[in-house]
């Protein structure tokens, strides 16, 4: 197992760092109960002892827009074979559900009004690719409880929110990708030298968050830690910094927005742990062509290098690695 002190990640552990600064709205990363345990946190303020978290590194607005601008343009020919990316041609606009509050996957600008990040890039590399024009998409704010229902009901033709694919919402929408994965991690403090894995839980007074999946992933995979539950992300930290609890799981959606935040604090040891959360791109259900018209996108952009650079200006300069990780399979879904 890896000790991670520098925030250097392999593939699976670069996850949506998809946080909201203070106590605005963060969409989670995680799905079902997680994407709830995720709200409560941004709704809860922060408890006295953690507010004196950093803003996360601000993303290079240059190198974000010049990238877009060099995205790909489909051929006509196959954006007419797709029913879907046809109609969105035709319309002259992607309509897109997705978030305006998350700091390193989709944020809005307030200064110039453009919105930047991982997800974000995403959705408007493939407005450019439909109809070669990055900045031809409207946004429609979605929550986890809304993602479904803006599909169904032809409210938008994408969505694009740190979304994870589940068998229950695969009854009701298709999916793209999966574009990028997640796990959960261990948050120690910065000194210390004792817990460098799973393994070195045993025993020890680990922080969960009641309502996230890391609990019952912690019972099947550590049973003899002795977990203590708490509302929400920033108590369980507060709990780590004073001392009563000597590690923190969570989805790594929290763990790193909370290192890049606070580094002098804060370390991510061991490997990432429990099943693979893969996120996707939310589509309508049986619409022909959508899928596969996705999937060519995100192979073409990942060919070309330019997944892996907007990785970089979006997560990877923010947090301080140049580890770039490797795509997940496109279709693989467990």
């Amino acid at each position: 197992m890896k000790s991670i002190d520098n925030i250097k990640l392999n593939r699976r552990q670069l996850l949506a760092l998809g946080l909201g600064t203070g106590s605005a709205f963060m969409l989670a990363a995680c799905g079902g109960s997680n994407d709830q345990a995720a709200q409560n946190a941004a709704a809860t303020e922060e408890p006295e002892g953690a507010k004196d978290e950093q803003e996360a590194p601000e993303i290079d607005k240059d190198a974000f827009d010049a990238l877009l601008a060099k995205g790909p343009v489909a051929e006509n020919a196959d954006v007419s074979a797709s029913a879907w990316a046809k109609k969105v041609k035709k319309a002259g606009t992607l309509r897109v559900g997705g978030v305006k509050t998350s700091t390193f996957f989709s944020l809005l600008d307030m200064e110039d009004n453009h919105y930047r990040g991982f997800d974000a890039g995403l959705f408007q590399l493939l407005a450019r690719y439909i109809t070669g024009d990055e900045t031809k998409f409207e946004l429609t704010e979605v929550t986890s409880d809304t993602r479904e229902s803006v599909l169904e009901g032809d409210v938008v033709d994408a969505v694009f929110a740190t979304y994870s694919i589940t068998k229950e919402r695969m009854e009701k929408i298709d999916f793209g990708g999966p574009y990028y994965t997640s796990q959960q991690s261990i948050l120690v403090s910065k000194d210390n030298a004792d817990i460098k894995s799973l393994d070195d839980l045993a025993g020890k007074n680990v922080a969960v968050q009641s309502g996230s999946t890391g609990p019952t992933i912690m019972e099947d995979l550590c049973p003899d830690a002795i977990l203590q539950e708490y509302k929400t992300d920033p108590e369980a930290r507060l709990a780590l910094e004073q001392g009563r609890v000597e590690a923190y799981v969570i989805d790594n959606t929290m763990q790193m927005g909370a290192v890049a935040r606070n580094p002098s604090k804060y370390k991510i040891v061991g490997d990432p742990f429990g099943p693979i959360d893969p996120y996707g791109i939310g589509l309508p259900k049986q619409t022909k062509g959508a899928v596969d018209f996705v999937n060519d996108f995100l192979t073409k952009i990942e060919k070309d290098g330019i997944w892996a650079e907007l990785w970089q200006v979006s997560l990877g300069d923010r947090i301080g690695s140049t580890d770039v990780p490797e795509p997940p399979a496109l279709g693989v879904f467990e």
